[in-house]
């Protein structure tokens, strides 16, 4: 194991980390302001993919048209997430957490066989823009310029959402509510609006994430069944509704899954959930819980 080695895992588990934190993101700002644990948001995830994987083929396999779709599969999953909280999550407010269970895995469900009507059960790949083909030499190691998405999309990320909850009305709000929803309702703000817009920026980064991995991976009806696993891991390691605790928990995680590859082979899938078991007894309300 030498210096480029060393550092051509590192810089691959940041970019996986910083993925992560693209969903993680999202579900963390779900949970951190309507309180509620939305299983639903692999299947955004999973949208996200398939709408890429349509638009690529209406557009045309270019580069413009690549990051053209991603964006405008982003999007139309917002437009879904706003029908989601619209019709179903805004008159579960307040209710017991089971009922908000129930209903968001029910959609689960109804997604998944949704999917499978339209798209069949095969799985489907999206073909990788010329752009991101290749790798990038640094201080010796190489990593593909896929990965590099990956960074710069999570990078994107944690300066958007700075920006909206540090320096935007909605964004100080949203922090209010998460706080203390019955002062903002006696300053006579209306919190259902900041719900809303939480839960479309959160199905937002869900889309992106499936658009921008489509490249990567094999898309299937059952594809945000996997990833929602290490996500809620993430969100759970890193605090319960703590953006920046899941930005590191997504570091950690995604930099322990890629040396795990390295350094033991057999076991890459058991190294990112025994460091996120050894965390939680550590800390278990999360790594920045409040």
């Amino acid at each position: 194991m030498d210096l480029s080695t060393v550092v051509s895992y590192l810089l691959i588990g940041i970019s996986r980390g910083m993925f992560y934190f693209v969903l993680a993101a999202g579900l963390t700002l779900i949970l951190g302001v309507l309180k509620i644990i939305n299983f639903a948001h692999g299947s955004l995830y999973m949208l996200g993919a398939f709408f890429m994987y349509t638009l690529i083929g209406i557009m045309g396999k270019g580069t413009g048209a690549f990051f053209l779709s991603a964006a405008a599969a982003a999007i139309a999953v917002g437009f879904i997430s706003l029908a989601i909280e619209q019709l179903f999550l805004k008159h579960l407010y307040g209710k017991e957490h089971l009922m908000q269970m129930l209903l968001t895995y029910s959609l689960v469900l109804i997604f998944g066989d949704s999917i499978e009507m339209i798209w069949g059960t095969g799985y489907h790949t999206v073909a990788m823009p010329k752009l991101l083909t290749g790798s990038y030499s640094f201080l010796g190691a190489y990593i593909a310029k896929f990965y590099l998405l990956f960074l710069i999309s999570g990078l994107l990320t944690v300066i958007l959402l700075w920006l909206y909850l540090y320096k935007t009305k909605l964004g100080k709000i949203a922090r209010a509510v998460a706080t203390n929803r019955s002062m903002v309702d006696a300053l006579g703000i209306n919190a259902d609006a900041t719900f809303m817009y939480a839960f479309i920026i959160g199905g937002i980064l869900a889309g992106l994430g499936g658009a921008i991995a489509s490249p990567a991976v094999n898309i299937t009806s059952q594809m945000g069944d996997s990833i929602i696993i290490k996500v809620f891991l993430v969100v759970t390691v890193g605090g319960l509704g703590n953006i920046w605790g899941s930005l590191i928990a997504a570091l950690i995680f995604g930099i322990s899954e890629s040396f795990g590859v390295l350094i033991f082979p057999r076991f890459e899938l058991v190294v990112p959930f025994v460091i996120a078991a050894i965390a939680l007894i550590l800390r278990p309300r999360g790594i920045l819980s409040k």
